[in-house]
């Protein structure tokens, strides 16, 4: 069994390691500080089964599973007792809190050890941390990019994706719709059309068309169509 821990804390990582000391079929591929490097070191080492925790430096453990097509089976280890119906929400096979002693360890080693649970990707789709209403994490080609949301223009839906409009282009992010109209504010992101969520500061004017059609103008030239109900929902919040 491969594994990868991953723990912005020196001591913490230790007392993982010396805890598989009793499993002979465990093989530690690689120990993180932080998320990048933990992307980075799942990309290379395919692991069974990884050892996350949540509030690190740079990226949180909920965000680097964001940027995994296909996430091994998670044991989460964390200080904060508040995210453990997060974790379980991402399918994780267990949550470990800090300090813990190796009958608790084991105790979790167990559930990898009997049950097969590999994590697709979609399972984690609806899982926000306190991060997700003010930053997006995204991949560019070997790069994470974090997105402080007032960068987005707009939001696209895109097959099985989502397009994320910046002044740089867009970002591909397997993520639904729906995901960003629940996690992002309300205020400032309003779903205009089944495909589109608009950045009302980008909004310039709201044109009509025809048939009682409309359209919005961003800043940046683009025109968004809206539905009837993205409509009187655009209404409403711009108070009109």
């Amino acid at each position: 069994m491969k594994v990868i821990i991953i723990d912005d804390e020196p001591l913490a990582r230790g007392i993982v390691k010396e805890y598989l000391k009793s499993y002979s079929q465990v093989q530690i591929m690689a120990e993180c500080g932080d998320g990048f490097d933990g992307v980075k070191a799942i990309a290379q080492h395919q692991p069974d089964l990884i050892f996350l925790d949540i509030q690190m430096p740079k990226i949180n453990g909920f965000e680097m599973l964001e940027l995994i097509d296909n996430p091994p089976t998670v044991i989460f280890t964390t200080a904060f007792d508040e995210y453990a119906m997060k974790a379980f929400e991402a399918h994780a096979i267990d949550y470990l809190l800090k300090p813990f002693g190796k009958e608790r360890f084991d105790k979790a080693m167990s559930k990898r050890l009997w049950q097969k649970n590999d994590i697709p990707s979609a399972l984690i789709d609806d899982v926000s941390s306190p991060e997700s209403s003010n930053r997006v994490v995204v991949k560019k080609g070997q790069n994470i990019v974090v997105l402080p949301v007032q960068r987005i223009f707009y939001i696209e839906a895109f097959d099985d994706y989502v397009k994320i409009h910046t002044a740089e282009g867009f970002y591909l992010k397997k993520k639904t719709m729906s995901y960003f109209e629940k996690t992002l504010d309300p205020s400032q992101f309003v779903r205009v059309h089944r495909s589109f969520l608009l950045n009302l500061q980008e909004l310039t004017r709201i044109e009509p068309m025809e048939k009682d059609n409309h359209v919005v103008l961003l800043k940046n030239g683009m025109r968004i169509p809206l539905s009837q109900s993205g409509y009187a929902k655009l209404k409403g919040v711009l108070g009109i």
